[in-house]
């Protein structure tokens, strides 16, 4: 199978890495306006990489579209009307997403949007403890400085940095499509949000959200790119039951209610990390949703989410006023 990888940046080159180690099997090539990324990609990986998709020569079965996510939508055209099928990392904005899943479908090819918290054993665990038959409560805290997201790059050069695409959105944007399958969809919210830093940042920097959902189950989520610590903390509890997360694989607690004590969760997946990345970045689930994508196309298998399901998180992202 031939893949091409659209973007070499940051994200564009863990793609590359992960599924050189999942399919050594497949061919890869590169793609980036950079010469720089270009080359970086070419010597780590040992790939040939070029300026545009209309010089790649290979037959191309896949496209892996890892640039910055407002110029998503134009690129997943070109490719699936080219007929290749298509993993995209998150959009940020729904431009054409209509347009683009009447296309996906006409051209009968995958159109496969990440998701990555889906795939995460930790996300996993807690959901499966949301019974249906109890109301639910949780708190749940994420937020990191914005310069520190990529203290290589000025935040202003990154996408982040964007109205547009800002920091906070995307952390909605990866939160809330794994939170509303757990607790439930949004039946109403309330919000209180501001600018706290001294950024040079044209939005928001801080979000305070009160989520009630349909099924009964209620969150308070805080969302900001202004703690000076990087920090994810999500606290979950109903009657006789409590769980707490602190963003790592092995920060699961839960409640025993035999013993009255909280109890460390193992896992059973041993959690991969990447050096220089954050504690709370997990390898495992980029795998995972890789496999799940190749799944998809090879056997017809159906994906956890889609720019279906997105298109609806992106309008109460919009409502939230991020």
């Amino acid at each position: 199978m031939n893949i091409v990888v659209i973007g070499l940046g940051s994200m564009g080159k863990r793609r590359i890495r992960l599924i050189s180690e999942m399919y050594p099997e497949y061919k890869i090539v590169g793609v980036d306006g950079r010469e720089d990324r270009r080359n970086d990609a070419a010597s780590l990986f040992g790939i040939s990489c070029c300026e545009s998709i209309s010089e790649i020569e290979e037959a191309i079965d896949c496209a892996f579209i890892c640039t910055s996510p407002l110029s998503h939508s134009g690129i997943i055209t070109d490719c699936l009307q080219r007929g290749w099928n298509v993993f995209t990392e998150l959009n940020l904005v729904s431009h054409s997403y209509d347009q683009n899943i009447k296309l996906a479908k006409e051209k009968n090819r995958v159109l496969f949007l990440s998701s990555t918290f889906f795939y995460r054993e930790e996300t996993k665990y807690i959901s499966s403890k949301i019974s249906a038959n109890k109301k639910w409560n949780y708190v749940y805290h994420i937020g990191q400085y914005l310069p520190d997201w990529h203290p290589w790059e000025n935040y202003k050069e990154f996408f982040i940095g964007d109205k547009r695409s800002n920091g906070c959105r995307e952390i909605l944007a990866i939160e809330l499509p794994w939170l509303t399958r757990a607790f439930g969809d949004v039946e109403s919210l309330q919000v209180i949000s501001d600018k706290m830093t001294d950024l040079n940042i044209g939005f928001d920097d801080n979000y305070m959200i009160q989520i009630v959902h349909k099924s009964g189950n209620k969150g308070a989520l805080i969302v900001d790119v202004v703690s000076p610590a990087a920090v994810r903390k999500l606290e979950v509890y109903s009657e006789n039951a409590y769980l707490s997360w602190n963003g790592t694989p092995d920060s699961i607690s839960e409640f025993n209610k035999k013993t009255k004590k909280l109890e460390n969760v193992l896992l059973q997946e041993a959690a991969e990390h990447k050096d220089g990345y954050s504690a709370f970045i997990v390898e495992n689930a980029y795998k995972n949703e890789i496999k799940e994508f190749f799944d998809v196309v090879l056997h017809q298998k159906q994906p956890l989410y889609g720019f279906e399901q997105d298109k609806r998180i992106l309008e109460i992202i919009d409502s939230i006023g991020a």
